[in-house]
């Protein structure tokens, strides 16, 4: 029905949905497209995302969509190494970074399991290292996204709605945001001290990995499900995701392998600010590898950028002279 989806990212909201649809999920960098007009929920964290069938459309979107908004005071201006030009199909060495095996979480959901070991499986196959790491900063962080003092700026985002009709807001929606109007100033920089602290752990974490791959979410709940707990529910949805406004990091959702039962399920592809296109190509490079049907089943993957691109710090320099030898 569409070729691509806009969509306000804060938390997953950009990645979770895509990975239950087959879809690939893009969270630019922060910044890197305009919030001008979107309704937000924490302003210093919210990102617009971009679904689309494939990374080749994504990239597309972004293309048209990236650009510093004067009107925007949280735009930023993308960088030389990360423009159009270094977008295609990954061609260099890549060490993946993945969660220790006894960090992760499916929260009962086996399928949910294999179906990650299985896409794991195949990302071994293209001749990438394999490296595991330590994923406890990362949920650190996390935590603080809802349990810390950044849940004022959600009830900021609702002034003054919450205060003169709270009654119109959704009981559990009223009671989380509620909790906006408790913490201190000082909760705030006693938060930002020790996020920025976790900032540089998980940082040089991803400094010895070219990408850290991650299940975009843990458990495919149904509804039923959602509706008998809500928040721990969601919360738990956001065990993969939390994290990443807050450490101000690039990543995108690419299909993996579907459940023995047929359900989708995805992987997250994530590493340091305006690193968008190099995650993209990286992306790109797995869904050809993986060769799924994009979005509803039935379509067939269509063939996608071939341009070869590799980090874009470094070039091949030929030096001849006699002069040169020894």
């Amino acid at each position: 029905m569409a070729s691509f989806i806009l969509g306000p990212d804060t938390a997953g909201s950009g990645r979770v949905p895509a990975a239950f649809n087959n879809l690939v999920g893009l969270k630019p960098t922060r910044g890197l497209l305009s919030s001008s007009g979107m309704l937000p929920a924490c302003r210093s964290l919210d990102c617009m995302s971009i679904f689309a069938l494939t990374t080749d459309d994504a990239e597309a979107v972004l293309c048209v969509a990236e650009g510093e908004d004067g009107g925007d005071g949280y735009s930023r201006s993308n960088p030389f190494d990360n423009n159009a030009r270094h977008y295609g199909r990954w061609d260099g060495w890549v060490v993946v970074g993945v969660v220790r095996e006894e960090q992760l979480q499916f929260f009962g959901d086996t399928a949910y399991a294999k179906a990650y070991a299985d896409t794991v499986a195949q990302v071994r196959e293209l001749g990438w290292e394999i490296r595991e790491i330590d994923f406890t900063p990362f949920l650190e962080a996390a935590r603080l996204l809802y349990e810390g003092p950044w849940v004022a700026e959600r009830y900021l985002a609702t002034l003054p709605l919450i205060e003169e009709r709270p009654e119109s807001l959704h009981p559990i929606t009223r009671a989380i945001i509620g909790a906006g109007s408790a913490p201190r100033a000082t909760d705030i920089f006693t938060a930002e001290y020790r996020l920025e602290a976790l900032r540089k752990r998980c940082h040089a974490i991803l400094g010895e990995v070219t990408c850290l791959l991650t299940p975009t979410a843990g458990r495919h709940y149904s509804i039923a499900e959602v509706e008998q707990e809500p928040v721990a529910l969601n919360s738990n949805l956001g065990f993969y995701t939390n994290f990443m406004n807050l450490l101000d990091l690039s990543a995108v959702a690419v299909p993996g392998c579907f459940t023995t039962g047929g359900m989708p399920f995805g992987i997250t592809l994530l590493h340091q600010a305006f690193t968008d296109r190099k995650l993209l190509s990286i992306a790109n490079r797995l869904q050809q590898h993986l060769d799924l049907s994009p979005g509803a089943v039935g379509f067939t993957l269509p063939v996608s950028n071939r341009q070869a691109v590799r980090e874009a710090r470094w070039i091949d320099v030929v030096v001849c002279g006699a002069h040169m030898e020894g």
